[in-house]
C-alpha cells in the first residue's frame, strides 16, 4: 500500500507516492532526479549514498523514505549557493581530494554535517567523523586537508 510522503528536498518541498520499502536513496535518485547520492555497498557501509536528513548525515541506501516524511533533505545538488559552491565544494577542488568522484557527494555532505556540529574540529574529530565514508582512489589526506581548510584551518 502506498503512502504519501512530504519532504522539503534542497529547500523545496516536494511530495511522493511511496512504497513501504521505498529507500531514500530510490526517492530521491529516481523519483526526484538528483543522482548525486550513489549507491555503494547498500548496507550502510561506504557513505556514497550520504544525505542531509534534518541536519543529519544518514545512509540514503538504509532509511526508509515513508521514515523521512515531514523531514528536510539536503543532498549535494542543493549545496551550493547562489554565490557557487559551498566552501567545502571549493575546497575539495582545490586540494584535489576527489579522482572518480564516486564518493565525493557523501565526503561532502558528511563533512557538512560535521562542521555545523564542530566548526573547529581536530583532525581526530575529522577522521572519526569520516570513518563511514571510503574513498577506493585513496584521497584521505587531500580530504582531510580539504575539510581542515574549509574549517578555516
Amino acid at each position: 500500500m502506498k503512502k504519501t510522503i512530504a519532504v522539503k528536498v534542497n529547500g523545496i518541498e516536494r511530495s511522493a507516492e511511496v512504497e513501504p520499502r521505498t529507500t531514500l536513496l530510490e526517492l530521491v535518485r529516481e523519483r526526484f532526479s538528483l543522482t548525486g547520492a550513489k549507491l555503494g555497498c547498500d548496507i550502510q557501509v561506504c557513505g556514497a549514498c550520504t544525505v542531509l536528513l534534518d541536519g543529519k548525515a544518514v545512509s540514503a541506501c538504509s532509511v526508509l523514505a515513508v521514515d523521512a516524511d515531514g523531514g528536510e533533505l539536503l543532498t549535494i545538488e542543493g549545496l551550493a549557493g547562489e554565490g557557487g559552491l559551498h566552501p567545502l565544494q571549493r575546497a575539495f577542488m582545490e586540494h584535489g581530494a576527489l579522482q572518480c568522484g564516486y564518493c565525493t557527494p557523501g565526503f561532502i555532505l558528511t563533512a557538512k554535517a560535521l562542521l555545523d556540529e564542530q566548526p573547529r574540529p581536530t583532525d581526530q574529530e575529522i577522521r572519526d567523523y569520516l570513518a563511514g565514508n571510503f574513498c577506493r582512489c585513496g584521497c584521505y589526506r587531500e580530504i582531510l586537508q580539504a575539510v581542515r581548510s574549509a574549517a578555516g584551518r
